[in-house]
């Protein structure tokens, strides 16, 4: 069978598997490549030249709408090759794409994927000081980004080659010049399944960014899972909230919906606006559609009334998802929200997948080819409680090459046989997942274990209450006592009546020795993905033990909640 035969047959299984979880994990199995594999050339080739069916549809904030075609996006991406060669890219040189939600990113990471050559998303967002980290722990060879950020590398040094997309300045190749490039077939460039592909940098909620590598059939071949998870099928119109230069745009805005020849749709805004994104999915027939638990959240404080339009699964990523927003969600709408976990390091890994029983709170079950194992952090046994990790005894296709540049940090992840996550977990009798936290974010008062994630649930069914942020104060008597940030929704103030509200909330909502004690209106501190770091937080309160901050409330202040 050939590469594209090969690779189908596993899709095709997937998809005729849907609905039918404990079926799916059974009997599914990872195809295997006898020779060379190249994604664009061998799967997304295959099915789209001469498809005139929509591959991608990007909407402005304006109304302007542009559809493009399966067919028209092999052709530019052939020029596109063709184009880049021209200029000197070649078989594992390490590019960068800078780009935002435009149909140039969508041409280049086919175009460098049929070169064989490596791609290094890279947000927007990033500084000069960034920018140059990841050129020299990247590598990079050659450099695409609008012409409106070329000037973020006028300090950035290397030899590098420069391509703007829009009015290049001087210096630059003007990414337009690809426009009267031959749009042949590109040749085949004999990648090998354990090549490189991507390179990615983490988003750092805890510490330094790490080079993660992944190969042309971890992410190309592992997103099979993703697409399961997704629900995603041919015929689709997809959503994805995702920023480019994330593995979540690659998750679910490129690699997933174009596995199951789906329509891959976005919507560019500048400010986050429910009411105009809700507008959008059913005027534009969206399907299926992903966002992080963020995004939900600020949704269920919205205006739901008038329906999910066409959209069959929803789901979330990117962070825990809380019971309340499932919930909501299944109460205006009739839709069950799904849940799923993975990291950069790996495709999705577990999920609550279609036709599944979901238990809220619980991130569901183990996805098909993924060998995920809880293990005792302190014995090193596998257990019901404990770290998620892959076991790599099982060789889990899905899980990246390693950390690049830093064989210290990739020896402490893969150590012991597992590949260590640093995500906490239970796991009940019929296999469903319940994450606890970050091994850094979980923490003992009174010797109970604290969740913040747990805690962090109750305090959003408030309607004050957007987001959450639990981290531990120092305490005397109870080693350390949970103390909220609070994020405020739209219409409540940060007042003494609003923390008192917020705080009996908590207290009739949670045992006692789980009650937050402390809350502080605040700004949360997020990475430049969207992520909390908690880790800011526990250091603001270690250097503001033992006074304190003048802005927080204590359930100490109000004689109601004492005792």
């Amino acid at each position: 069978m050939s590469a594209t035969d090969v690779y189908r047959a596993a899709r095709d299984q997937l998809l005729a598997l849907h609905g039918d979880h404990a079926k799916a994990v059974a009997e599914f199995r990872w195809p295997e490549f006898d020779g060379p594999f190249n994604w664009a050339i061998d799967w997304f080739d295959a099915y789209a030249r001469g498809n005139g069916g929509t591959a991608l549809h990007i909407v402005e904030e304006d109304g302007r709408s542009a559809r493009y075609s399966f067919d028209t996006m092999v052709r530019r991406s052939d020029q596109v090759a063709a184009w880049l060669r021209s200029h000197g890219v070649g078989t594992g040189d390490h590019v960068v794409l800078m780009l935002g939600n435009q149909v140039e990113l969508w041409e280049l990471m086919l175009a460098v994927i049929k070169l064989g050559a490596v791609i290094m998303p890279t947000t927007t967002a990033l500084g000069p000081a960034d920018l140059t980290d990841r050129i020299e722990r990247g590598g990079a060879k050659h450099v695409i980004v609008n012409a409106g950020d070329a000037g973020k590398f006028d300090g950035v040094p290397g030899d590098y080659t420069r391509i703007a997309v829009g009015e290049a300045p001087s210096g630059w190749l003007a990414y337009s010049d690809s426009e009267t490039a031959d749009d042949a077939p590109t040749a085949h460039p004999g990648t090998l399944p354990g090549d490189p592909l991507l390179l990615y940098f983490t988003s750092g909620t805890t510490s330094r960014p790490k080079l993660v590598e992944h190969t042309q059939v971890s992410y190309p071949v592992g997103h099979l899972s993703t697409m399961y998870w997704l629900g995603v099928r041919p015929g689709d119109v997809h959503l994805n909230i995702s920023s480019p230069g994330w593995a979540k745009h690659a998750w679910s805005c490129f690699f997933a919906p174009w596995i199951a020849e789906a329509t891959i749709y976005l919507y560019n805004y500048t400010r986050f606006d429910p009411a105009a994104l809700l507008g959008r999915i059913r005027e534009d027939g969206v399907t299926t559609f992903c966002a992080p638990p963020t995004v939900w959240r600020m949704l269920i404080k919205a205006d739901l009334s008038g329906g999910p339009g066409t959209i069959r699964e929803a789901v979330a990523a990117g962070e825990p998802l809380n019971p309340e927003v499932i919930e909501q969600v299944r109460a205006q709408w009739g839709l069950t929200l799904r849940d799923g976990y993975g990291q950069t390091e790996t495709t999705a890994s577990v999920g609550n997948t279609a036709g599944s029983v979901v238990k809220p709170g619980s991130m569901g079950r183990p996805l098909p080819g993924v060998p995920v194992v809880l293990v005792d952090p302190v014995t090193g046994q596998l257990a019901d409680e404990g770290e998620i990790c892959l076991d790599l005894s099982a060789s889990p296709l899905t899980l990246m090459t390693g950390y690049q540049g830093d064989p210290e940090r990739n020896d402490e992840a893969m150590a012991g046989g597992w590949y260590h996550t640093g995500d906490v977990a239970n796991r009940d009798a019929e296999g469903y997942i319940t994450y606890i936290g970050r091994t850094d974010d979980v923490f003992k008062a009174s010797d109970y274990k604290i969740s913040p994630f747990e805690l962090e649930s109750v305090l959003i069914e408030h309607p004050a209450v957007t987001e959450a942020a639990v981290v531990p104060v120092p305490d005397p008597v109870r080693a350390a006592i949970p103390k909220a940030y609070i994020a405020l929704a739209p219409g409540y103030e940060p007042t003494r009546e609003t923390a008192f509200s917020i705080l009996k909330h908590a207290r009739e909502n949670l045992a006692p020795f789980l009650r937050v004690r402390k809350i502080e209106f605040w700004e949360l501190p997020k990475t430049i993905s969207g992520k909390i770091r908690r880790v800011e937080l526990r250091e603001r309160e270690e250097q503001l033990a033992p006074q304190g901050s003048d802005g927080e409330y204590t359930d100490t202040d109000f004689p109601e909640l004492r005792g």
